[in-house]
């Protein structure tokens, strides 16, 4: 029998500690406080010895005197003791450097790179590094001398020959994914799962993006020629850019940019106008400024003579004004070309009506990479704002004071009026940071903020060029003010501004992600408006972005990025630039490039992990073909279903393809004469409700809409459209977006295919969905039905728009979608739901591109 291997209890020779128990006794030393002996601290009348328990008489027992010394000394080494057993309990944790750190600072290269370690824990990570090892590995590269290092400004300087970064790009690039876009290298999302409490952070917190890509434009010329050049290459719906509510300056313009005179027709992308205030008590005419190189284009046309010129400029000078238009990076080229054709034009036409005015200019400036700017939404931003930016005591005027006491007491942005403009001028936010948000006061019953938009408020010195290029380079770096800070005799206060100080003129706008899509009470079909977000866009000088951000972001905001901006607007019911605009360049080009990923990935995959697109019948999984979908193009006939055509033969053949197969079809045959003339527009703004409204009551709907679009020219100083442009062919190429509400379940997805039904299948969805709203007793019946409706295979031909955005929406809590069909089966759609006796309700089926489950919705008409 084997010898039992427990230790018995007669045997006097202890076995050796196993190595559990001497990493116990290691730490259990490590966390021992040492003791001073009793003889080195007590003295001859004992004042510093143990204190005797006293029962009654407090005063009972306590020494007559103390030696202060002594008593200093055993109080010192208690201290000393104390700390080190700290330090020496901490060194045998159980954790190593990088483990003891949060979530959100750990890095796989702080595994072995000391430097990624915050510096109160470098000591320790550094002495649970084996150098030895490294260098084994041959890993050691030697730096390069004094003299043949490169400079870090040249090193990043050669890596953006392709692309241009934004002040910011080093701190996004160390905590999100980038990627190249348009031209810049921008922060796609960050790199920690942050897609929910980024938009918590939108309806609840704050949260910031960099918008310093966006291109900005600047127009400077007399007033009335601004104003016709911005009239003829905006959008005809609502107010004009050149409104009075808008030319004081006090307030932003959101709206279409499009090619001269071409409306509805050649869209290029949405635009922000905004104004200079006007300034009555300026002595120096605002056009005598300074001018640097970035000028793209000036025009001049006018007269001869000194003496005449003089005498016109002066009298021109007086209605000089600025203005600005921010828009997308993709389309400033377009946007630059279109603007100059129009301002040759308005020219021209100010030239015509009187040649002896002499001589006028309108100078073109593309001042990208001129102004950082950052949009902040989400109910916290104002405290942010005020708690981050310390406005100058010499700021005149009652009004901005009014405001800015206010800000603790504005719990929403949104009960401001919309594209409010402020302008004032902040210290450098080093020097107060770390900063403090600003509480929120809701003690006080009154209306947080009774103040109108003026071009008083509207005030700032961002727009006086010179001033810019001042302020192009911070005077202080960020070593300068620590070394001011350190200083200080209370650690972390802040320092006092002085003269030679930085002051930064700063732009702030209120910013709205709403959607304006009428609601019908009445209607059971309708659901509740959408969320809708508010914030404010913050417009900075150049080279002042990263002594801003830290100051914005340090309280708890957070930072999106590409995709956090889409969401925001997919949440708040509105179209995104470019995913949700076709027949624009950028949407082109956009949808090219998917079409290449999601092709390359798709063909990857076996054909057994892969969806069999053409056995489930969608038509085009890649792209929608809107020209099919509007008529234009007849569809592509479906391929003959072959169950081995995606089977590899063992052997090879020769397979003789004849010349005819080679050649890709002729698309112009398709179509005949008149169809090619057809141009495909997308009707959008926000009074398309009221003319598609206007338009249903008529009795030849083409003709309809061909009158209000001449109405809308004509109302802005353009020609009619005229015969250039038939009636017929004007409604058959026109497409409008609207928003899918799903009835029940489901969740559409990008490129989801929309069908209409027929009057028999709607009347039983309608049933079904009455069934529902009954009670609880025929949901049973309800989701049978229901299924059985989901499972029936509509036709390709039924095909009458695709999804350009979809997903599930969090604010809603269920599928939410935004789309495109034509503006005929609008109409259809309509008629439909007059005969089945359900007013504004809008029925149709939506299914994914990849399944077969087809899904009832309404649709509503998008602004």
């Amino acid at each position: 029998m084997a010898p039992s291997k427990r230790r018995s209890d007669d045997s006097e020779s202890p076995d050796p500690p196993t190595a559990r128990d001497r990493k116990k006794q290691k730490t259990a030393l490590a966390r021992t406080i040492p003791v001073q002996s009793a003889q080195a601290s007590t003295t001859k009348t004992a004042a510093a010895g143990p204190s005797k328990s006293v029962r009654f008489n407090s005063m009972q027992g306590l020494p007559a005197s103390i030696d202060v010394e002594r008593f200093a000394e055993a109080r010192a080494f208690e201290i000393n003791a104390m700390e080190e057993t700290m330090k020496s309990a901490q060194g045998t944790s159980t954790k190593r450097a990088w483990q003891e750190l949060p979530r959100h600072l750990r890095r796989r290269a702080a595994s072995h790179d000391v430097r990624r370690v915050p510096l109160r824990l470098r000591e320790k990570a550094r002495a649970e590094m084996d150098p030895q090892r490294k260098k084994a590995l041959g890993r050691h590269i030697p730096k390069r001398g004094k003299s043949k290092q490169i400079p870090r400004t040249k090193q990043f300087l050669k890596r953006q020959i392709d692309k241009t970064w934004l002040e910011t790009h080093i701190w996004h690039a160390k905590r999100m994914h980038m990627k190249n876009i348009w031209g810049y290298r921008l922060a796609v999302e960050p790199t920690e799962k942050s897609f929910r409490p980024s938009h918590r952070a939108s309806v609840h917190g704050s949260i910031l993006h960099d918008a310093s890509y966006l291109a900005l434009i600047e127009l400077i010329g007399p007033e009335d020629i601004l104003r016709a050049i911005l009239d003829s290459c905006s959008d005809l719906q609502g107010p004009s850019p050149g409104a009075k509510r808008f030319l004081t300056g006090a307030r932003v313009c959101e709206t279409h940019l499009y090619k001269h005179r071409t409306y509805p027709f050649d869209l290029i992308a949405p635009m922000t106008v905004i104004w200079q205030p006007i300034v009555q008590s300026t002595s120096k005419p605002e056009a005598q400024h300074e001018r640097d190189g970035s000028k793209s284009k000036k025009h001049r046309r006018g007269g001869k003579g000194k003496e005449k010129e003089q005498e016109t400029t002066s009298s021109l000078a007086r209605t000089a004004r600025k203005v600005w238009i921010r828009v997308h990076p993709f389309a400033v080229h377009i946007a630059h070309q279109a603007l100059r054709i129009a301002a040759s034009y308005a020219l021209d036409a100010w030239r015509s009506a009187a040649p002896n005015r002499g001589e006028v200019e309108v100078e073109i400036a593309d001042l990208r990479e001129h102004v950082n700017v950052f949009e902040i939404m989400g109910p916290k931003s104002s405290q942010v704002i005020k708690g981050a930016l310390k406005p100058t005591k010499d700021i005149e005027g009652d009004d901005f004071r009014m405001f800015w006491d206010s800000l603790d007491r504005l719990q929403c942005t949104g009960s401001l009026p919309r594209g409010m403009v402020m302008g004032f001028t902040v210290h450098d936010p080093r020097l107060s940071f770390p900063p403090k948000n600003a509480k929120l006061d809701c003690t006080v019953t009154s209306s947080p903020v009774a103040l109108l938009p003026s071009a008083k408020l509207a005030r700032s010195d961002i727009w006086d060029e010179g001033r810019r290029n001042g302020l192009r380079k911070p005077r202080y770096k960020k070593k300068d003010i620590d070394q001011r800070k350190s200083q200080n005799l209370v650690p972390g206060t802040p320092l006092q501004p002085t003269q030679k100080d930085s002051r930064i003129p700063v732009m702030l706008i209120q910013r709205s992600i709403e959607s304006a899509s009428p609601i019908s009470p009445s209607s059971p079909h309708h659901t509740s408006s959408s969320t809708a977000l508010h914030g404010w866009t913050l417009i900075i000088p150049q080279g002042w972005a990263m002594a801003f951000l830290p100051s914005l972001i340090h309280t708890g905001t957070r930072v999106g990025g590409q995709r956090e901006r889409q969401t925001q607007a997919y949440e708040g019911g509105c179209a995104y630039f470019p995913r949700d605009y076709p027949f624009t360049d950028a949407y082109e080009e956009y949808a090219d490039e998917r079409e290449i990923e999601e092709q390359e990935q798709w063909e990857r995959k076996p054909p057994a992990k892969r969806v069999n697109y053409a056995k489930i019948g969608t038509r085009s999984p890649w792209k929608p073909d809107w020209e099919v979908v509007l008529g234009l193009r007849d569809p592509p006939a479906p391929e003959a279903e072959d169950p081995d055509s995606e089977l590899i033969p063992a052997q090879r053949v020769d397979v003789e393809i004849s010349a005819t197969e080679q050649l890709p079809p002729d698309t112009s045959t398709q179509m005949g004469k008149n169809e090619q003339q057809v141009r495909p527009w997308l009707l959008c703004g926000q009074d398309v409700p009221s003319i598609l409204q206007n338009t249903s009551s008529m009795f030849n709907p083409s003709a309809g809409l061909l009158d209000c679009i001449d109405q809308l020219r004509i109302k802005r100083g353009l020609d009619p459209l005229g015969s250039s442009v038939r009636a017929n062919e004007l409604w058959k190429g026109a497409l409008v977006r609207v928003r899918v509400l799903l009835c029940g379940r489901g969740n559409p997805k990008d490129l989801a295919l929309i069908y209409r039904v027929d009057d028999e299948e709607a009347k039983k969805w309608n049933e079904a969905e009455a069934l529902r709203e009954q009670g609880i007793p025929s949901l049973l019946e309800v989701h049978a039905d229901e299924t059985e409706l989901s499972k029936l295979a509509p036709s390709p031909a039924a095909i009458i728009g695709y999804v350009t955005t979809g997903h599930f929406s969090l604010s809603r809590g269920e599928g939410h979608a935004i789309g495109a069909i034509p503006v005929s089966c609008v109409f259809d759609l309509q008629q439909q739901a007059e005969r089945l006796r359900t007013p504004d309700s809008l029925l149709i089926k939506v299914r994914d591109r990849s399944e077969t489950i087809c899904r009832a919705a309404r649709l509503e008409i998008l602004t």
